[in-house]
């Protein structure tokens, strides 16, 4: 009797910690209940007024440099380069033996309301990648929507129109393409798909500038997450860029997601920095990129004179352009190192100064168009639309975009106006991404009554 009565109690027992092992496994695989703590607070409303001085901001850089891209891009023949000095000069010839068509003198460009700002290729892709995500309601671009994007919106050297530089200029075709990206653009008509587009075996230009133009979008899409601005750039990047152009392209995209929550009350030059030492950290140790960063960093930083920052850049071409050092050998102006370095000069020394910033980024050289259309973005954003006018003291300026002067395929959604959308429009239609984003891989949720987006920190 005794030995039944103690395996029943056994069977009971066994049964009732089975029971709470269960039930402890049920609750514990439960969606867990998260405070007001664990999120943080973006206004929708706020962040359209943030994405439309993006656009604006880096129109209005992305033009201003065009003025002097590849004018002094270090050789004998256009040595030596601009300085202060040379602000509100006539603009000198390019390493090509062209001007642009839209400036004569080395000023800040804007363009006049009632007309479109001109797509180029530092917004251009951007503006395809952002259609992308839209039309096609995803939160991450597969390879072959990448490709099939690109060969839907972008021309090839075949099918591309006649373009007029000037109005007596011979019409010639342009296909608005350079570097990695044409030779991506040739891949994909061949079947490739990203990332085997900008492996070195297939694009021998993998090195070049082109992933910094087309990516830092992917930042402003994932705020305050840069694990996610990396995850959905990640194809878009490798689709041109591999090794130090991915790091520097990588760097861009980190710095655009966390202005999303830096700090507001620190002043713009500390915003700035830290936004930068933050994307540093992105950079593999060892790398020529991470060398690169520190070198002008402290060149920067051990400068006495603030607003000497021709030095730096002198610096920077006796480092890298006559000699090799820290890994990197100069192949081209177009190199993603060289400007990267050139980029870092103009981010330090214009100290979250919009003007002061674009300025330099103007003047410094090589492909200069492309690190002050970058700057011009991201403190564009930080500013929000009305800021980047008071920044420039502009009361007017276009805020219509014309995307089909460099590509194709795209609804004309202001016919009544210039260009085929406004940055008002494009705004729109980044948050209507980021609206998914936030739902699906964000792990928060949208207030659509208060629109406010709550981001799980």
């Amino acid at each position: 009797m005794y030995s039944k009565s103690f395996s029943f109690k056994t069977i009971y027992f066994l049964i009732l910690i089975i029971l709470i092992f269960c039930l402890s496994v049920y609750f514990w695989l439960q969606p867990k209940q998260s405070s007001v703590s664990d999120f943080y607070k973006v206004s929708r409303d706020q962040y359209q007024e943030k994405l439309e001085g993006f656009w604006l901001g880096q129109n209005i850089a992305n033009w201003t440099g065009l003025i002097t891209e590849m004018d002094k891009v270090g050789t004998p023949q256009t040595m030596p380069f601009y300085t202060d000095n040379d602000w509100g000069t006539r603009d000198q010839v390019a390493m090509w033996g062209e001007f642009v068509p839209h400036a004569t003198h080395i000023e800040f460009y804007f363009q006049p309301e009632g007309t479109a700002w001109g797509a180029d290729d530092d917004t251009d892709i951007e503006y395809m990648y952002l259609h992308l995500h839209h039309a096609l309601n995803t939160s991450r671009l597969t390879a072959e929507q990448i490709r099939q994007g690109w060969l839907t919106h972008i021309y090839s050297e075949k099918d591309a129109p006649l373009y007029k530089k000037f109005p007596n200029s011979v019409p010639q075709v342009e296909n608005f393409l350079w570097e990695s990206n044409q030779q991506a653009r040739v891949l994909m008509e061949q079947g490739v798909l990203p990332p085997q587009t900008s492996e070195p075996a297939n694009n021998s230009k993998y090195s070049m500038i082109d992933a910094q133009l087309t990516t830092e979008l992917f930042g402003l899409l994932a705020p305050g997450k840069p694990d996610l601005a990396l995850d959905i750039a990640y194809l878009p990047i490798r689709t041109t860029a591999k090794y130090d152009s991915q790091w520097i392209a990588e760097f861009y995209v980190v710095m655009h997601s966390l202005a999303a929550i830096v700090d507001s009350d620190q002043s713009l030059k500390d915003q700035s920095q830290w936004l930068a030492e933050q994307a540093s950290r992105q950079l593999p140790k060892g790398s020529t990129s991470e060398a690169v960063y520190q070198f002008v960093k402290k060149h920067y930083q051990n400068n006495p004179d603030k607003t000497d920052w021709e030095s730096t850049r002198d610096a920077i071409y006796h480092r890298y352009q006559l000699n090799v050092n820290d890994g990197y050998q100069y192949n081209q102006p177009f190199d993603a190192v060289i400007n990267f370095a050139a980029s870092l000069v103009s981010l330090f020394y214009g100290q979250g100064d919009l003007v002061r910033t674009l300025q330099i980024g103007t003047l410094v050289g090589w492909d200069s168009d492309n690190p002050t259309a970058t700057w011009g973005g991201l403190l564009g954003f930080m500013l929000g639309h009305q800021g980047v006018k008071e920044a420039f003291n502009i009361d007017s300026v276009s805020d219509t975009y014309w995307i089909h002067r460099t590509r194709r395929n795209f609804q004309d959604l202001t016919p009544d106006r210039p260009g085929e959308n406004t940055f008002e429009g494009m705004s729109k239609m980044g948050l209507e991404v980021i609206d998914r984003l936030v739902i699906d891989r964000l792990e928060g949720r949208f207030d659509t009554v208060n629109g406010i987006w709550y981001i799980k920190k």
